[in-house]
């Protein structure tokens, strides 16, 4: 969990990084390319011994988990600062918490439920303080890491309740291959192709995907898959406690600010996330 926290929280600044020189269609679809790349040259012999019953939950493990957060995350930050992206993602615990419980049939405390009430005051209380603090910023734009959270709470679901026999490579692979062909289209369709030779600011951005791909999505997924299979989804998904942690940091070095209000709104997310898996840490 320590090595996905450092690994995921210095996702946001190494996102930030690269859509100074491509769009966020650019960014969203490269980084999915590149790393299905990467994961074929490992992972492509796993996935031979998959059988056929788990091949449906694998895609839309693939789609929920990375495809449409990999474009939502790359639209938000092109309006707000990591820092900020990286507490709203530390929703991800509460919406596993009602995901298990809406979809999953998975039994929640009043606790956990209260969890989820306070995390949700504290989000809205975020983007409030956010829009105040830096009215130059549409954080409004905030919700659609709110949307990749819950997309993230069906995986880890997903995961744990139909995939759990499957190897964690096996799945990570697999989910790339339903999703790197959309992701190459939209990326051929951006105009990336087109562009990147001429420009050395996309090649700078270029380079940061590359490392955002490599170990942010590649090895990390590899990693929260495992995790995710040897422990409670819960629990897998609250590796969002520490993200901001390393997510703030970059931010503040990067010259991000940040205000008292937003920095006491992050404490009543975190506080609701802790309620929210406080049955998974007791049991």
């Amino acid at each position: 969990m320590g090595i996905l926290a450092l690994i995921w929280g210095s996702s946001f600044i190494l996102i930030k990084k690269g859509l100074v020189g491509l769009t966020e269609y650019q960014l969203g679809s490269l980084r999915i390319v590149l790393t299905s790349i990467f994961l074929f040259s490992v992972g492509f012999k796993s996935v031979l011994k998959v059988e056929k019953k788990y091949w449906l939950w694998i895609g839309i493990s693939g789609f929920l988990g990375t495809f449409f957060p990999a474009f939502l995350f790359a639209i938000a930050q092109k309006h707000i600062d990591s820092a900020v992206a990286s507490i709203l993602n530390s929703l991800t615990p509460l919406a596993t918490v009602l995901i298990g419980v809406a979809f999953f049939r998975i039994l929640s405390s009043k606790l956990q439920l209260w969890g989820v009430v306070i995390g949700f005051a504290g989000t809205m209380m975020l983007i409030f303080a956010g829009a105040d603090f830096n009215p130059h910023q549409n954080y409004w734009y905030s919700l659609l890491i709110v949307v990749a959270t819950i997309g993230y709470a069906f995986n880890v679901n997903i995961i744990k309740k139909y995939l759990n026999n499957v190897s964690a490579l096996a799945v990570t692979t697999g989910n790339f291959i339903f999703i790197f062909v959309p992701a190459l289209v939209v990326l051929y369709f951006s105009g990336f192709f087109e562009t990147i030779l001429a420009s050395k600011e996309m090649q700078l951005s270029f380079f940061y995907v590359v490392i955002l791909s490599l170990f942010g999505t590649a090895i990390a997924k590899v990693i929260f898959n495992k995790l995710v299979q040897i422990a409670s989804p819960v629990f897998a998904s609250s590796v969002t406690y520490l993200m901001p942690i390393v997510a703030v940091t970059w931010g503040l070095v990067d010259g991000e600010g940040f205000s008292f209000l937003q920095i006491f709104a992050a404490i009543v997310i975190l506080f609701g996330v802790y309620l929210a898996n406080k049955r998974a840490k007791t049991q």
